[in-house]
């Protein structure tokens, strides 16, 4: 049976069940946590707030979520661990990968290709390895295996530093087959840069990628060229209605639904526990975004318009498994 690493072990993809393929424990800045801890608060009271919304979760039904906070968005995997084994009912599927719209750090700039100019030839890329031993030996000496590769592409789109950063998430992939999820800017239609660099140019099956955040758009014409090319599309913002009302995301879902495209969909959030990017003052401008918004508004809104429980599975049990095991879908 294929297995799938989490924060406490491999576990049979046959067990992952209803999953949520984009959903964040923590999303932090990490200089400022370090430096200003009042932004954070205590400890132990982040750890017990998460381990409580993520077992009202897991009571939804919900049996995994992939968890892709890589470097650039704060991740901290002890933290993560120490939540998972209070809430074992719920697999995580942490990430590795790096997290950014344009310029890689500094940490990098002169070290890999960054150099290949400066010596006159050419230097691996430090990340690929980096990305590798975090899949295959785990991650900051913790144990824990990622399971996912997370790299991104924004309104700036194919940046030096962002196809850097892809080119090196391919690698990770070609050596360990591990799926890759991919933040998008649907409203710039950088999916098609994103299958150009990993599909068309480093070989990668678009079958084992999620286009994330596909679901920022209504123009289910433009979701349905990339789910012809192969791709798996996140759906994974609903709670977040600022520039898209809950009404047009719920309704390109059934659209795209409606068309014959369940098999190419995966559902989410991307909500977080704590996310230190919104000001808690102004958090009340967005009331649905949270872990159950999903489970108590979006599938019944999308019943009523005629879309099947079949095709509800096929978004939230059968595709990620499919994603995770490398088969056919």
């Amino acid at each position: 049976m294929p297995q799938v690493n989490t924060a406490l072990g491999a576990v049979d993809t046959a067990r992952l069940g209803r999953t949520y393929v984009h959903e964040h424990l923590f999303t932090l800045t990490a200089d400022v946590q370090a430096n200003y801890p009042e932004e954070w608060g205590g400890e132990d009271e982040r750890v017990a707030d998460a381990v409580g919304k993520l077992r009202a979760l897991a009571a939804q039904g919900i049996r995994t979520i992939v968890d892709p906070t890589v470097v650039g968005l704060g991740r901290h995997i002890p933290r993560v661990r120490r939540i998972a084994e209070q809430v074992p009912e719920l697999n995580i599927i942490v990430a590795t990968g790096l997290y950014t719209y344009d310029e890689v750090p500094g940490f990098f700039r002169y070290r890999g290709p960054g150099l290949n100019d400066v010596l006159g030839t050419e230097v691996a890329d430090p990340m690929v390895e980096m990305f590798v031993r975090d899949i295959t030996e785990g991650i900051a000496g913790t144990g824990v295996k990622a399971g996912m590769l997370k790299c991104a592409i924004d309104r700036q789109g194919p940046t030096d530093g962002v196809v850097r950063v892809l080119r090196a998430v391919a690698a990770a992939h070609r050596r360990t087959a591990t799926p890759i999820t991919v933040h998008t800017h649907p409203e710039s239609r950088n999916g098609l840069d994103a299958r150009r660099i990993l599909c068309d140019e480093e070989g990668i099956d678009p079958r084992r990628i999620v286009l994330g955040h596909s679901g920022d758009s209504p123009d289910c014409d433009h979701l349905a060229e990339l789910a012809d090319a192969g791709f798996l599309l996140g759906m994974d913002r609903f709670g977040i209605n600022l520039d898209i009302s809950f009404e047009t995301r719920a309704d390109t879902l059934v659209e795209m639904c409606r068309r014959g495209y369940a098999e190419r969909l995966v559902l989410s959030h991307d909500a977080a526990c704590y996310i230190d990017w919104v000001d808690p003052a102004h958090l009340h401008l967005l009331p649905q975004w949270h872990y159950l918004h999903i489970g108590e508004e979006v599938l019944p809104y999308i019943r009523e318009r005629g879309v099947s429980e079949e095709q509800i599975t096929t978004m939230l049990v059968d595709n990620p498994r499919r994603l995770f095991e490398g088969a056919d879908g």
